[in-house]
């Protein structure tokens, strides 16, 4: 099992400039949960609390307010349970690829033969089984990050944390990765939750996307947009956006739901109904591509 969630997560910042005190809001009352096995984006603008969030549910940041779980406990720090990816690798210099993966293995306590294999085994998963004994300067950028993310796995963590992971790679390397991700996730079945700033990244790897928006409304519930309305049309399965919109059954391309002065893109499910004459597309939460 693999579920985290963070619920009502607030969190204040208290910062000095020029010597004047200033308070900063960076997360109110923020709740959303991603399922067991489930690969969930988090995207928003710059300095909407996306990587603070993150932080928060790995453990690094303590939360002004509200609390976090995976399976149903709550967690207070860090723990084995989840392992994080930084947008950069993060690598300790003076150590091989090898010996960097080994390192967490050690401070959870892995001793002997499994400390080799398991480290050996989580880079051969990542394509770096010929660069074992390769210090960081002798890797490349995508190479690095490869390492990173062996690190994270090894520790056999039920989420893996991703803070804008390719968001500092060329192009052509971040599509490589992007690629080798979702082999990753298909092999091991992790619970990932990541930050990005790139739509077309969050809507390509993600099983689900979730807006961060620099103010949030009532309307605004776990992360997806629900309009009162949607309480006074049918109900079928978890709807979470009744509203006009736009549809083609035969081509692969999102559907559209517009409410209020938002648009909700989702995977067209056939779901469609006739109220007062006009016809309505239904959205469930699973549907759920982008809100925009």
């Amino acid at each position: 099992m693999g579920e985290v969630s963070l619920i009502d997560i607030s969190k204040n910042f208290t910062l000095r400039v020029d010597g004047d005190v200033q308070n900063v809001q960076a997360l109110d009352r923020l709740s959303f949960t991603v399922r067991d096995g489930e690969v969930v984006a988090l995207i928003g603008p710059s300095g909407c609390g996306k990587t603070t969030a993150l932080r928060i549910a790995m453990g690094l940041e303590a939360a002004s307010s509200g609390r976090v779980t995976v399976d149903g406990t709550q967690i207070d720090g860090c723990g084995y349970d989840r392992g994080i990816v930084f947008q950069h690798a993060e690598l300790l210099p003076w150590l091989t690829a090898l010996k960097n993966v080994e390192f967490g293995l050690e401070m959870k306590g892995v001793r002997g033969a499994t400390l080799r294999d398991t480290a050996v085994k989580y880079l051969t998963l990542v394509g770096l089984s010929d660069s074992l004994n390769r210090r960081p300067y002798q890797l490349s950028g995508g190479m690095q990050q490869r390492v990173g993310i062996a690190r994270a796995l090894a520790i056999d963590p039920k989420v893996l944390l991703m803070d804008e992971p390719f968001g500092a790679l060329d192009a052509q390397t971040r599509e490589t990765l992007q690629g080798e991700l979702l082999q990753i996730h298909a092999r091991t079945n992790k619970t990932i939750l990541f930050v990005t700033h790139d739509l077309d990244e969050a809507v390509l790897l993600a099983d689900r996307v979730v807006v961060k928006a620099l103010e949030e409304t009532e309307s605004m519930r776990g992360g997806l947009y629900i309009p009162d309305t949607a309480k006074e049309k049918p109900q079928q399965g978890e709807i979470v956006a009744v509203g006009p919109g736009r549809f083609e059954k035969d081509k692969r391309v999102p559907m559209e739901v517009k409410v209020g002065d938002k648009v909700l893109y989702g995977k067209y499910s056939g779901t469609e109904v006739t109220i007062e004459g006009d016809q309505y597309l239904i959205l469930r939460e699973s549907d759920v591509l982008a809100i925009i």
